[in-house]
């Protein structure tokens, strides 16, 4: 570790990594000859001069990068390292923050986060607040319960987020946070912009710990990225040298699950990118660009295949031996829905299902496979619960035990994991089942049950979500940085799968409720009964009663109930059912049953098939399941 006895914003600076420190008073400026580096942070502090130029003592070189250098890093992706400042402590950091030339919102910039003594995500993990160098007073450019909005002072202001400037934020930033006072002062300074917070009052502690009243600072940027180069305090995990330094080994994202026969490498590497791991400690992200990709063992035959990069440059860009990752992808002939890129790359609220309905007491049952990029808990799933055309959003839970909107604080969230890193590696792949229920007094109710890549079930709830709209109530899936794949087949597509051969899942339905779900019925075509098929049983799997597709049924329970739908033209109906879209609602009377199935045909027509009173049954002892006769089913 280099230390020197002045950072200030001239001749100094270019002291920084050289073996023989030159001093400052008469020293020769380093350029032609100094590392790449070395000369970027001193044309980064010639261009930015002033008149009060800040001198820094006893820092040390600390150069290292916080977010993608192609500006893609989203709010919350990237963290810079951990900074404590100790009671009466000072702290002060510099660094290049770099602004996308392109950026039009005035947030693009970054964040200092202040927080107490804890990791992010550790359980006591608190945050006294955000302070954002952009300033806004009618935007969010500052939150959190210790920061006072009314102590921000800045030499630049915006009205709206959209306003022209956010590229004066750029350049050599210097930061400061002075705990000396007693209170918080903080100054963000780049020599065109400063922005200053001036709080007199001392921070609460929020340490576990009352004899701790260490605090924490760290960066967040948000489409730009930051060269860090020095502190005066050396971080969690240490300083890292600005020498360059050899790749010792990296990890491949954004590499697609699955990808159609028939597309070209190019295409299928286009949005992977790799985190590369260098010589101390030191990491960086990048770009396809940069890689070289092969597929092995082809891309021509249906099966698992290998991604294998290669990467061969120093942290300066030097050529060196390459280091190499692989990553593991299905080569398929057929693509089901999803929602989201199949890579990940999709950002948050980008992609959406449709809203589907569930009416009072009704519980809609729907299966899929979750992907996930893994870089945080909540790059999953999210269930959107809402009215009929989303302007009315009544809660938002997501897979990783937590939420918001208007109902979601009434809620009681349950089935926060015990192990959050085995829980977020599990879910790339995880079989998920969600339980979307309208209860009928103005609550609702989500669940979700995630069976692991580890084997492992892992399970969310969120009951008692208020200010729903009983005749009103919808919900969608969205995703962040993740997709969702509806990929559950019943029977094989060839439609050649005989009679009882293939079933899903069993369905319990509790006393009272209606449990929905939907899938695409497929058929050979040859007959009536080559279609979906529903069996309501026991736990044991004995029968209550079968009812088919078409207007026919057995079992015990059966000859009691009334069968009703039969189709006019049923040669008409047969030709419609295949890619027939297909809703079945089971509904639990307590000592009878109910099964009602709409049918929207490959026609646009609709079609209904219902069998109302199967009985008797036992209300506590009632399960459904689908079964398939020369068809198959993909559950949607």
């Amino acid at each position: 570790m280099k230390y020197m006895r002045k950072f200030a914003m001239a001749f100094c600076a270019a002291a920084l990594g050289m073996f023989t420190l030159t001093s400052c008073e008469g020293g020769d400026l380093y350029n032609v000859d100094s590392p790449d580096w070395l000369s970027q942070v001193i044309d980064s502090i010639n261009a930015n001069k002033g008149s009060d130029e800040e001198e820094l003592e006893g820092m040390m070189e600390d150069v290292y990068t916080i977010g993608a250098t192609d500006f893609s890093t989203g709010w919350w992706a990237q963290f810079s390292k951990y900074y404590q400042i100790s009671n009466e402590g000072i702290w002060h950091g510099l660094f290049n923050l770099n602004i996308n030339p392109n950026a039009s919102n005035t947030y693009k910039n970054f964040a200092l986060i202040i927080c107490n003594d804890e990791d992010r995500g550790a359980a006591n993990y608190k945050e006294y607040g955000a302070i954002r160098f952009d300033n806004q007073p009618s935007g969010n450019s500052e939150w959190g319960d210790y920061i006072d909005r009314s102590l921000v002072m800045s030499t630049l202001t915006f009205e709206t987020d959209t306003d022209n400037g956010v590229d004066k934020l750029g350049g050599r930033v210097v930061l400061t946070i002075d705990r000396t006072g007693g209170g918080l002062y903080v100054k963000i300074s780049n020599g065109t912009v400063v922005k200053e917070y001036k709080q007199t009052s001392p921070l609460p502690n929020l340490n576990a710990d009352p004899l701790n009243n260490t605090i924490r600072a760290f960066l967040v940027p948000e489409g730009s990225y930051i060269n860090f180069l020095a502190t005066d305090i050396e971080p969690i995990g240490g300083c890292t040298s600005a020498e360059d330094k050899l790749p010792l080994s990296m990890e491949l994202k954004g590499a697609p699950r699955k990808v159609l026969q028939g597309t070209d490498l190019a295409a299928i590497t286009a949005n992977v990118t790799a985190v590369v791991q260098f010589e101390q400690g030191v990491s960086k992200t990048v770009t396809a660009q940069e890689l070289t990709f092969q597929a092995v063992p082809d891309l021509n035959s249906l099966g698992t295949k290998n991604l294998v990069a290669v990467y061969n440059k120093t942290y300066k860009g030097e050529s060196c031996d390459p280091v190499i990752a692989t990553a593991q992808f299905e080569v398929v002939d057929k693509m089901y829905t999803c929602i989201g890129n199949t890579d990940n790359s999709s950002p948050w609220w980008s992609a959406h299902s449709e809203n589907i309905k569930v009416g009072p007491n009704e519980t809609f049952v729907t299966t899929f496979t979750n992907y996930t990029s893994g870089a945080n808990n909540w790059n999953n799933f999210c269930v959107v619960l809402c009215n009929s055309d989303g302007s009315t959003e009544y809660a938002v839970v997501r897979a990783d035990n937590y939420g918001w909107g208007s109902g979601y604080d009434a809620c009681t969230p349950s089935g926060g994991q015990a192990d959050w890193a085995a829980w977020l590696k599990a879910m790339d792949g995880a079989k998920v089942t969600t339980y979307v229920t309208n209860n009928g007094n103005g609550t609702a109710d989500v669940k979700a049950v995630m069976v692991g890549n580890d084997g492992q079930t892992y399970t969310q709830s969120y009951t008692g979500i208020n200010t729903v709209d009983p005749d009103n109530f919808y919900f969608n899936f969205t995703i962040d940085n993740s997709h969702i794949e509806f990929d559950e087949v019943i029977g094989e597509e060839d439609n050649s799968t005989p009679w009882w051969t293939a079933h899903s899942q069993m369905i319990q339905v509790p006393v009272g409720k209606t449990y929905t779900t939907r899938f695409k019925n497929f058929t050979s075509g040859a007959n009536n009964w080559n279609n979906f098929v529903v069996v309501l049983t026991r736990e044991d799997n004995s029968e209550y009663a079968v009812v088919r597709a078409d207007n026919y049924g057995w079992g015990d329970s059966y000859a009691a109930c009334t069968p009703s739908g039969g189709q006019s033209d049923w040669a008409q109906w047969l030709a419609a059912m295949d890619e027939a879209m297909v809703t079945v609602s089971v509904t639990n009377n307590g000592g009878s049953a109910d099964v009602k199935c709409t049918m929207v045909g490959n026609d646009g027509n609709t079609y209904y098939q219902n069998y109302n009173g199967i009985s008797p049954t036992d209300g506590d002892n009632l399960y459904f399941r689908f079964t398939v006769d020369g068809s198959h089913l993909v559950f949607e």
